[in-house]
C-alpha cells in the first residue's frame, strides 16, 4: 500500500494546507469564556467625590480659564472618565487647549474634540491656574 500513488479527486480540488490544519485545531467548548473572565477582571476604579472646599478651588479655577480663554493657555485636566462596559472607570489626564468652555452645558470641549463633563473633573492644572492656589 506504501507504494500505491496518493489519490487525487478529479471532481474535488485540493485542500490547502491550513485548512487541513485547523481540522486538528483544539475545540472550545465554551466560546467567549475566556473574553468573559478577562473582562471581569479588568480593573475599573471608583469616582472620587470632591468635599466642598476642593469643589470651591475648582470653581475658582474654571472661572480663571475663562477669562484667560482669549489668550489659549494650555491646561492639564484630570477627570474620570466612566467605563462603556462595567460600574466604575479610570482617571485620565488631557493636556491642551479649550476650545469650548459651556458653564450652562457643563461641558469643556477641547481643541483635540475631547468632551469633558464638568461634574466629571477631579484637577485642572497649567500657568493660567498655578499662582492662584
Amino acid at each position: 500500500m506504501m507504494e500505491l500513488p496518493h489519490h487525487t479527486s478529479s471532481k474535488r480540488p485540493r485542500m490547502a494546507v491550513a485548512d487541513r490544519a485547523a481540522q486538528f485545531s483544539p475545540f472550545a467548548a465554551l466560546g467567549g469564556y475566556d473574553a468573559a473572565i478577562q473582562e471581569t477582571g479588568r480593573y475599573t476604579g471608583e469616582r472620587i467625590e470632591l468635599d466642598e472646599n476642593s469643589k470651591a478651588i475648582l470653581d475658582e479655577k474654571l472661572r480663571l480659564l475663562m477669562e484667560q480663554m482669549p489668550e489659549r493657555p494650555e491646561i492639564t485636566i484630570t477627570y474620570f472618565q466612566p467605563d462603556d462596559k462595567k460600574e466604575g472607570g479610570m482617571y485620565v489626564e488631557v493636556t491642551g487647549y479649550v476650545k469650548k468652555l459651556d458653564p450652562y452645558g457643563k461641558m469643556i470641549v477641547m481643541e483635540d474634540g475631547t468632551q469633558i463633563g464638568i461634574e466629571q473633573i477631579l484637577d485642572i492644572a497649567g500657568e493660567v491656574v498655578r499662582g492662584s492656589f
